[in-house]
């Protein structure tokens, strides 16, 4: 029997995509956004449509509660919405940075938590966050970005030891880069930000890489990422992590077994080629 799956996030990208490929999969699949009307294929397809701003708990709950209504049941939660906040540290406002963990962590936290007693009566379920590689590594200028993703590694880790007695498994998936419309939010604002500021050259540098590694066609589809989805949804004993897509588990390797330092030198010869460029 199909399950019943909440994807978040499923306007675009990875959370499109998985939805629509669980549908073919004969799963009740009902996909969140704020932008609806680009769900009209989910819905096509024999899907769910909802509504919901994760920065609104009123959203949430509204949410919930209808998948409740018409299906009695949430087999799968998929936390996929999220989004990168990208800049120097000393140009990012708190504000900006508390927005980027209300959207990466609280929201999803908030969500997360009205699933769970669904769950614990059904004595089962999966809770499937999408973290980042850059819940393991870190780049330049992505302090806020991946301090959110590092915060959702340990908060899952936490979670899955107190779900494990009512049969609720909590998995992290671990992209790498993959082409989707997260590199053109990333990226919204953060030159912007930086003019006149001692970082102005070297964030003009990263953007203008950026674009053109994009432009190249490099990165991995999102259906890389729904096959692993797919995995942890079909294993009876899912790993804790799937790691997939372009540059994750060499850099994840790289840190684990040559250090910080081999590390940090790797990544930063990259910036200062772009910048020389």
């Amino acid at each position: 029997m199909g399950k019943v799956i909440l994807i978040t996030g499923a306007s675009s990208g990875i959370g499109k995509d998985a939805a629509l490929n669980l549908i073919k999969q004969g799963h009740i699949v009902y996909g969140a956004a704020r932008r609806i009307s680009k769900m009209k294929d989910i819905v096509e397809a024999g899907g769910h449509s909802i509504k919901m701003d994760i920065l609104s708990n009123e959203d949430i709950d509204r949410a919930v509660d209808q998948v409740i209504s018409e299906q009695n049941r949430i087999d799968v939660l998929v936390n996929n919405a999220g989004y990168g906040l990208w800049g120097a540290v000393e140009t990012i406002s708190v504000d900006e940075a508390k927005r980027q963990f209300d959207v990466n962590i609280f929201g999803l936290a908030y969500l997360t938590k009205k699933v769970i007693p669904l769950m614990r009566n059904q004595k089962s379920g999966k809770i499937i966050n999408m973290s980042s590689m850059g819940g393991k590594v870190y780049t330049p200028f992505g302090a806020w970005y991946h301090a959110t993703k590092y915060a959702l590694e340990g908060w899952s880790d936490c979670l899955r030891i107190e779900l494990k007695d009512f049969g609720i498994d909590v998995i992290l998936i671990e992209p790498g880069v993959i082409k989707t419309e997260f590199q053109d939010v990333m990226m919204d604002s953060t030159v912007e930000r930086s003019i006149g500021t001692p970082y102005e050259k070297k964030l003009k540098a990263l953007e203008k890489a950026t674009q053109e590694m994009y432009a190249r066609g490099i990165g991995s589809p999102p259906s890389t990422i729904t096959k692993l989805i797919i995995k942890a949804i079909n294993s009876h004993n899912p790993k804790r992590r799937y790691v997939g897509g372009l540059f994750a588990k060499p850099m994840l390797f790289i840190k684990k077994w040559f250090g910080d330092k081999m590390y940090e030198k790797a990544i930063m010869s990259q910036i200062k080629k772009a910048t020389k460029e």
